[in-house]
């Protein structure tokens, strides 16, 4: 049942002063961010079926090959999932002040960016792969079959990279409901295609690729084809604006800023692995296991997170700081409920789930000394992760590069102070050390950010 609204806000659309857009309730909130968690629960599905299917050929390097090689184009498209961030808070804004000929021409910018970029990996594949095997070699074997795999892969990274563009589109117009469906109809074509290419048709590793292939153009069709409001009218192909010098700039400012911004922070985290390396296998391995939970409890927060990008940026654009407001915290209350959940979860059950995902006692164990700090995680890490959010939809995107080399620096100086005497607990730390700094740092900015709102 729909949350029923406060008398003040009546009042207000009664006197024609609030538009029931601008009504935040927790059933919107919940609309939202709903089906992106759904979304992101199948997602691991697709992974395991990817390596099911390759694994009943009986042979090692198949499922090597396919996972290195997923891996490698997954890191190269990555690259560019600043679209996704980027065009969600530019086009919320624009739908804010009710400008629908540069919501219509975002699309289109978007387009060109993620098609654009894709053609240019495709040109560029040689170059890319021979680097991307210097980074992580393997075997002989392993190579020549993931070579394989990604010359046939790489021809849909168009459709890939623009769907970055598209999701970003539709979640700013709170249609996640279809980027549900979009993640939905790739994962069942791929699973299907899978079974028959692989099992059925004997193609092995380049089966699974043409499968993918297949799924990630059929998903860039299905989302064009729910963006088609956009296509109706004119304004998606006015060149003049969707070429326009000034809207450019600010859209490359602001992609460069999260670019930069998401580069510290992978960097922050494959660090993180490579001094977990520097212990020893079993750390490595418990480290790598316990990473997991924080990556599924990610899923779930970044549902809400979403709906604080669209919300706010709408808010942002119409210049409504109450309303700006209200979505940012209802967003955030869900976030919370959610993180508390999760760290419940990992306290009751997580050395039974760690039982069930690794059969090594000493990895066991590991694991186990090291959960204490996975418990806490999700409620440190909330703050974080709806920042971003919030601040992705008001486009800040200077301060959310800013805070995160701030914090990135506080994360270096955490591992270089901790770990040589605290080992892996010091590293468990930093990590900690750092997701509470970039909470309070955005946190110290977000002042300025609803002044900027009007």
């Amino acid at each position: 049942m729909t949350e029923p609204l406060r008398e003040s806000e009546v009042r207000a659309i009664s006197t024609g002063a609030l538009a029931p857009r601008d009504v935040i309730t927790h059933r919107r909130v919940l609309n939202i961010a709903l089906p992106i968690v759904i979304s992101n629960a199948t997602v691991p599905i697709l992974g395991a079926v990817d390596t099911g299917v390759v694994g009943q050929i009986g042979l090692a390097a198949p499922v090597g090959a396919v996972g290195l090689g997923a891996i490698i184009l997954s890191a190269i498209y990555w690259i560019f999932g600043f679209l996704r961030m980027g065009t969600t808070g530019l086009t919320a804004q624009a739908s804010g002040q009710g400008d629908e000929a540069e919501v219509a021409a975002l699309l289109t910018r978007g387009l060109v960016i993620g098609f654009g970029a894709g053609v240019l990996i495709i040109l560029l594949q040689l170059p890319l792969f021979l680097a991307a095997f210097r980074v992580s070699p393997g075997s002989a074997e392993v190579e020549g079959l993931a070579q394989s795999y990604m010359a046939i892969r790489v021809w849909s990274a168009p459709a890939a990279i623009a769907l970055y563009a598209i999701t970003g589109w539709l979640i700013a117009q709170e249609r996640t409901r279809a980027v549900l469906a979009i993640q939905v109809a790739m994962n069942g074509i791929n699973i299907v295609l899978d079974l028959w290419f692989v099992l059925g048709l004997d193609w092995g590793v380049q089966g699974v690729a043409v499968a993918t292939f297949i799924a990630e153009w059929t998903g860039a069709a299905l989302g064009l084809w729910f963006c088609r409001a956009a296509f109706f009218g004119t304004a998606w192909r006015n060149w003049s604006r969707v070429f326009d010098r000034v809207r450019w700039i600010r859209m490359a400012r602001l992609n460069s800023d999260i670019l930069i911004r998401s580069l510290l922070l992978e960097a922050m985290f494959v660090s993180f692995m490579f001094f977990g390396a520097g212990m020893g296998d079993v750390t490595l391995a418990a480290n790598q296991v316990l990473l997991h939970f924080l990556m599924i409890t990610s899923y779930g927060l970044d549902g809400f997170a979403f709906s604080a990008e669209a919300l706010v940026g709408r808010a942002m654009g119409a210049g409504r700081r109450d309303v700006l407001r209200r979505g940012a915290l209802v967003s955030t209350g869900w976030a919370y409920a959610t993180s508390v959940l999760a760290s419940a979860v990992i306290a009751l059950a997580g050395p039974q789930i760690v039982d069930l995902m690794v059969k090594a006692p000493e990895v066991q164990q590991a694991a186990r000394l090291y959960m204490p700090y996975l418990v806490v995680l999700p409620v440190i890490a909330c703050a974080a992760f709806m920042l971003d959010g919030i601040f992705i939809g008001a486009t800040r995107s200077r301060d959310m590069r800013n805070m995160m080399a701030v914090s990135f620096a506080f994360y270096v100086v955490a591992v270089a102070l901790m770990l040589p005497t605290l080992g892996n607990h010091g590293l468990w730390l930093a990590l900690l050390i750092a997701f509470i700094a970039r909470a309070v740092t955005l946190g110290l900015r977000y002042p300025a950010l609803e002044r900027a709102a009007g």
